[in-house]
C-alpha cells in the first residue's frame, strides 16, 4: 500500500470511529450512507464521484456478458435441437 494510500484509510478509520461516536450517544444522527458521507470527506466530492462511475460501468459489463451468455446457450439449445432432429430423420429412413 502506498504512503498516500495508507493515510486515507487511516483517515477513513478515524471519520468512522467519529461519527459512531457521535451515532452512540445522539439518536438524532442518522447513519445511513455513512460509508459514502465518509468517504466524500476524507476524498472529496470530485474523487469519490468516479467510484459510482466505476461501479456502473462494471454492473453494465457484468450484464454485457450475461447477455452474450444467455445467447450463447439459446445457440447451443437451438444447435442441440437441429442436430436431433437431424438424427432423428435420418433413423426413420
Amino acid at each position: 500500500m502506498t504512503s498516500e494510500a495508507g493515510k486515507i484509510m487511516e483517515k477513513l478509520k478515524e471519520k468512522k470511529g467519529e461519527y459512531e461516536a457521535i451515532a452512540s450517544t445522539d439518536s438524532s444522527v442518522n447513519l445511513e450512507n455513512i460509508d459514502n458521507r465518509i468517504i466524500t470527506e476524507v476524498l472529496g466530492p470530485e474523487r469519490f464521484s468516479r467510484i459510482p462511475q466505476m461501479q456502473v460501468s462494471t454492473v453494465e459489463q457484468i450484464a454485457k456478458v450475461q447477455r452474450k451468455y444467455e445467447e450463447l446457450q439459446q445457440q447451443l439449445r437451438a444447435d442441440t435441437a437441429a442436430r436431433e432432429a437431424e438424427e432423428a430423420a435420418m433413423a426413420a429412413e
